[in-house]
């Protein structure tokens, strides 16, 4: 994990994200007893890739180490943004990852997908992250760069409640 482009690696594990990053954080009700589909879905990339985000990966599901390389955009305006899975969870009351940029990210930080459970029964899905600009385009693009990917969440958040509709 040495060429993560950040040193908080694992921080979107934590209740508190780190102090001097743009954080991010949003939590979802899904659908009741969707659990087990919600957590495949999270850990084998179908969330992203039914999202209508490309996804390189070298593996079929997330785990430490995963080299995965989502492609945000159409064409050649399509933005690649390498990243590394540094904590995966894959319980029966919490399952999903987090990763972190590598270099060629337009950003540096780290964002983790998890859903939960909680002691109702109720099944979250939820979105956290820590980033900073990583490139001049970023920089320029300033709180709109910021507003897509709150959109980005809220966009992966309904998602998921259609893949739990399916099962």
């Amino acid at each position: 994990m040495s060429e993560l482009t950040y040193p908080q690696v694992g921080a979107t594990r934590a209740a508190t994200l780190p102090a001097g990053w743009h954080h991010l954080r949003h939590r979802y009700r899904l659908p009741d007893g969707c659990f087990t589909t919600a957590a495949e879905a999270v850990l084998t990339w179908r969330l992203h890739r039914t999202a209508g985000v490309r996804m390189r990966t070298d593996a079929p599901r997330a785990a430490p180490g995963v080299r995965v390389t989502p492609g945000l955009g159409v064409g050649p305006l399509r933005i690649w943004g390498p990243c590394e899975v540094v904590w995966v969870e894959s319980g029966e009351r919490r399952a999903g990852f987090g990763y972190g940029t590598l270099p060629g990210h337009p950003e540096h930080g780290e964002e983790a997908f998890l859903v939960t459970r909680d002691d109702n029964g109720a099944v979250w899905f939820e979105v956290a992250a820590f980033s900073r600009p990583a490139v001049w385009f970023m920089r320029a693009a300033g709180p709109l760069g910021r507003a897509v990917q709150h959109g980005y969440a809220h966009w992966l958040a309904r998602t998921l409640r259609r893949l739990c509709a399916r099962r």
